[in-house]
């Protein structure tokens, strides 16, 4: 079985990386290559310009932060995050004063002189953090550090782990599985399926165009249509939908040279119109027309399903406020519009990942 399969990925010095995918996606693998604990069947890895493939993990100059804290229990703070410090044989003064500056950047001053079984988990992760940044590595691997702790505290430690890395500048290579995660915190995103890097990109590249039908639905969810193209020139290309319905599409979406295609729209970017009688009102803006099957008022919103004529069905999510009241129910028929340029294509013989 193959985990990693011809990857070749180069990580920018100085940003927040990370590396998004399902479990046994591979990148958790290739963390662990980079960091010296996998050995590669073939290539290199290259640490600032060094192959260091052959080099043992422990004289790459890289640390990993791992979900466990392995933090020694009979020490205080500033007794682990000194440890490493200590094999080295860095100087007393230099240590304090590097533990000290460690300690601040994770905001655990006060709390030097505690043990790990005296601390909360959030707090027992930062430790771990500080013991890996006192080294002044030239990375940091993240193995999905935040998996154990609770939804508030994630959220807490992910614009910590975000302020100290702008802080510091040392590159973080970040291995999560969580969308969110990876969205709030990286500056670029590998989005990775079954051993390979399915694309490449910042959070609104991979969201607002996605170049598979994989990354399209592993990062939030998207409306895919099979459609057939009709024509490319300028600007904007024509399809004609499932069903008949003739939409514009941005040329520049469009997966090389195939006619058969599949479209894609996310479902915040559509908007409703109940058509009891007459006609939509297009405007200029792509049009399928349906009837309501579900209606599900969440707040903030209205999550509506709609299916069209062409038998496709759509995720509908509507802001709820003054000019769009939650007053469509099912049975309702209704045309789905949008903006043309917000619409993205992948290749229809791919699989959805969903």
């Amino acid at each position: 079985m193959v985990a990693v399969d011809d990857l070749d990925l180069e990580i920018p010095k100085g940003g927040f990386f990370a590396m998004l995918g399902p479990s046994g996606c591979g990148k958790t693998t290739t963390l662990r290559m980079i960091g010296g604990f996998e050995e590669p069947t073939a290539g290199t890895v290259n640490l600032a310009g060094t192959d260091v493939t052959n080099v043992p993990a422990h004289k790459r100059d890289v640390n990993t932060v791992f979900q466990s804290y392995a933090l020694f229990p009979h020490m205080t703070v500033a007794e682990n995050v000194e440890f490493g410090l200590k094999r080295k044989k860095v100087p007393k003064a230099e240590r304090k004063q590097r533990v000290a500056e460690a300690l601040e950047l994770v905001q655990l001053t006060e709390l030097a002189n505690r043990r790990p079984t005296q601390m909360s988990g959030g707090q027992q992760q930062r430790v771990a953090l500080a013991r890996a940044l006192v080294n002044r590595p030239q990375a940091l691997l993240l193995d999905e550090p935040l998996g154990a702790l609770d939804l508030k505290l994630r959220k807490q430690l992910q614009l910590e782990l975000s302020r100290i890395q702008a802080d510091i500048g040392i590159t973080f290579v970040h291995v999560t599985h969580d969308q969110e995660e990876a969205m709030t915190m990286a500056d670029q995103i590998a989005v990775m399926n079954e051993g390979r890097i399915e694309q490449l990109g910042t959070a609104s590249e991979l969201y607002d165009t996605p170049k598979t039908a994989f990354v399209a639905n592993f990062l939030g969810t998207s409306n895919l249509i099979d459609a057939k193209v009709l024509s490319r020139g300028g600007e904007m290309a024509e399809v004609e939908a499932d069903g008949g319905a003739r939409l514009r599409v941005p040329a520049a979406v469009l997966p090389g040279s195939d006619t058969e295609v599949r479209i894609g729209v996310r479902p915040e970017k559509l908007d409703l119109e109940a058509i009891d009688d007459g006609s939509p009102s297009a405007n200029g803006n792509n049009v399928i027309l349906g009837h309501i099957t579900d209606a599900a008022f969440v707040g903030v919103s209205t999550q509506y399903v709609v299916q069209t004529e062409g038998g496709d069905e759509l995720q509908v999510f509507v802001q709820n406020s003054a000019d769009h009241p939650p007053n469509l129910g099912p049975g309702r028929r209704v045309a789905a519009t949008w903006d043309p340029a917000t619409t993205f294509a992948v290749n229809r013989e791919e699989s959805d990942g969903s």
